[in-house]
């Protein structure tokens, strides 16, 4: 590990105008915020985690959680830039209570298409089996069965990982994370 890296606070994308009605979905309450996204939205890589991670302390002072702190220290590992990157969520909201997994992420699925098509990227990232599930529609797809290759979603090419924590979990899927940062990052330079 480099330990001059030191994961940082990506400035956040608010929710725009025209996704108001997301504050709808039964994930949102009172004491939770809309995460539209983080990082470049002009990005040419767009990263789909399943829902924001906590962002404050009991305090209310910023960090990074360990989702982004292991995600951020793969990309920096794969020599991939901050600005060449953009992270959002299937649910915009971090689920403070119980839910109705599927109707939320029925809900939200659609403004996270819309996001997708506004930012048109290069290339696409799904992490975790439930941002797998939902963007190939295949309750049975997992991620152990796809990663290390190229698919198409939405028209755009895209890759699948581990969910950062499950790496965090489990180190010893820390080698097929990182190469399928270093297949991203070859593509990426080829764009």
């Amino acid at each position: 590990m480099d330990s001059c890296f030191e994961p940082a606070i990506w400035p956040e994308d608010k929710l725009p105008k025209e996704a108001a009605a997301y504050k709808e979905c039964e994930v949102c309450t009172e004491k939770s915020r809309i995460i539209w996204g983080e990082g470049n939205p002009q990005a040419p890589v767009v990263i789909i985690l399943d829902n924001p991670g906590a962002r404050e302390d009991k305090e209310g002072h910023e960090y990074v959680c360990g989702t982004r702190q292991t995600l951020q220290t793969a990309l920096h590992r794969a020599n991939l830039a901050p600005d060449d990157i953009y992270i959002t969520y299937l649910l915009k909201c971090r689920p403070l209570r119980r839910y109705n997994k599927g109707e939320a992420r029925a809900f939200s699925k659609p403004f996270l298409i819309q996001q997708i098509e506004t930012i048109q990227p290069k290339l696409l990232v799904c992490l975790g089996d439930t941002v797998v599930q939902a963007m190939f529609d295949d309750k049975e797809a997992h991620v152990k069965n796809l990663r290390g290759g190229w698919h198409v979603i939405l028209g755009y090419p895209c890759i699948v990982s581990y969910h950062p924590l499950a790496v965090r979990r489990r180190p010893n899927l820390t080698r097929q994370f990182m190469a399928d940062w270093d297949m991203l990052r070859q593509r990426l330079s080829g764009c």
